[in-house]
């Protein structure tokens, strides 16, 4: 196959092959399972699977298809999950995934699809060994029934994967693995808690972001990127404050959406590579650590890109187009950190996060640094930053933000 070549004009514009959105999607699984297969393996964390496993298992079994379960996926999906995933799928002989919650379940669905269809382990499709579309086979047929208002997984064509014997995080990027159904129901988002949908609402800000400030940004990402940007503008609070405000929790579902075929058809950036060992270290689910993150990473980068955070900060209201471009980008980072002063971002880091000492914290900062840099996701960024300056925006976010004494914890 040849591949599009964006020095020509060409592009490949990648998105689930169908969305169902709207109350009540959840009841249409079934429908689709069946012109899949007859045996799904059904992938989810517990936790969900506990609130909304029943109404699945219904609507699958209402239309012939046997469901298998898989409900032991951690928050952060692991070499382990998609192994034993995979394992079950096997043994039991299923045709097509079905993954139950937010970029946790779907990450770990794609991972055992790419298990399914192509030789090797889960590490070897990783973008450091395989490059990006290292994925020679599509998955099986795989249906993400999203409950969350964040990840955007189930738009895109990234696998995010903790390596638990190395504590670092790795990515898949493929568009073999996106998935061929997303489900959009807000109903399944009522139950929400406000700390993931603060945290998980400016994960989907974060991925918007980082795709319309990419230097791999073009016109038709750019454009999911401003309409979700706008939309995490207007709902996101209202989302937080009242979870049955269902008309917010539309949007957002939306936002999220868009802000996944925004960042999967452009690229993420440096916030996400520094998240990764962040989270990883810190032991932090991967929404927090991109919210926490991303004011400083703005405020790094907006002379960079005045014109990408000019209009950023235009989208949000806290400037105009008679406001100059290089005033109006400074103001983009301040409108989010007070977005994220508005949800109460760092008081889940208690309950979300280990936070080290300081002299502790230190002590790792230079390997996370060099796993940022490692994972290839800072060379997207406006302003690439060296080594040392990775260390300093790390060194910055502690003190600013993680430490329990820092001005925003206190």
């Amino acid at each position: 196959m040849t591949e599009p070549d964006p020095a020509n004009g060409t592009r490949l514009v990648v998105s689930p092959g169908k969305i169902v959105l709207g109350k009540g999607a959840v009841d249409s699984v079934g429908e689709y399972a069946d012109l899949y297969g007859s045996t799904a393996l059904v992938i989810a964390t517990p936790e969900i699977f506990d609130i909304h496993g029943d109404r699945l298992l219904e609507t699958l079994e209402g239309a012939g298809v046997e469901p298998v379960t898989y409900t032991d996926v951690d928050p952060d999906p692991t070499v382990a999950n998609i192994e034993d995933g995979y394992d079950l799928w096997e043994s039991e002989d299923c045709d097509v995934i079905v993954t139950l919650g937010g970029g946790s379940s779907i990450d770990a669905g794609k991972g055992v699809g790419v298990l399914a269809t192509n030789d090797g382990e889960i590490r070897e499709f990783g973008v450091d060994e395989a490059g990006y579309e290292g994925v020679p086979n599509p998955t099986p047929p795989l249906i993400a029934v999203n409950t969350t208002t964040g990840t955007g997984s189930e738009a895109t064509r990234t696998i995010v994967v903790t390596d638990q014997e190395t504590t670092t995080k790795f990515i898949v990027v493929s568009q073999n693995v996106v998935p061929d159904v997303a489900i959009e129901d807000p109903e399944l988002v009522r139950t929400l808690p406000p700390s993931h949908t603060a945290f998980t609402g400016i994960d989907a800000l974060t991925h918007a972001v980082e795709a319309f400030v990419s230097v791999k940004s073009y016109s038709v990402p750019d454009d999911f990127a401003r309409n979700a940007i706008r939309r995490i503008a207007d709902s996101f609070v209202a989302s937080w404050e009242d979870g049955d405000d269902l008309e917010a929790r539309t949007e957002m579902l939306i936002a999220q959406l868009q802000a996944g075929q925004a960042f999967t058809n452009s690229s993420v950036a440096l916030v996400h590579g520094m998240a990764r060992p962040l989270g990883a270290q810190l032991h932090l689910p991967h929404g927090l650590a991109n919210a926490i993150l991303l004011p400083y990473v703005m405020e790094f980068s907006a002379d960079a890109a005045p014109e990408k955070y000019a209009e950023v900060a235009r989208l949000f209201g806290v400037a105009d187009e008679e406001t100059p471009d290089s005033v109006a980008a400074d103001r983009a980072s301040d409108a989010v950190l007070e977005l994220c002063e508005e949800v109460s971002l760092t008081s889940y880091l208690e309950q979300f996060g280990d936070i080290p000492s300081r002299e502790e914290y230190l002590e790792v900062v230079p390997k996370m640094a060099r796993d940022a840099i490692d994972s290839g996701s800072p060379a997207n960024n406006p302003r690439e930053p060296s080594p040392e300056e990775l260390e300093e925006l790390f060194v910055t976010v502690y003190d600013d933000a993680l430490a329990p004494d820092s001005p925003r914890r206190s």
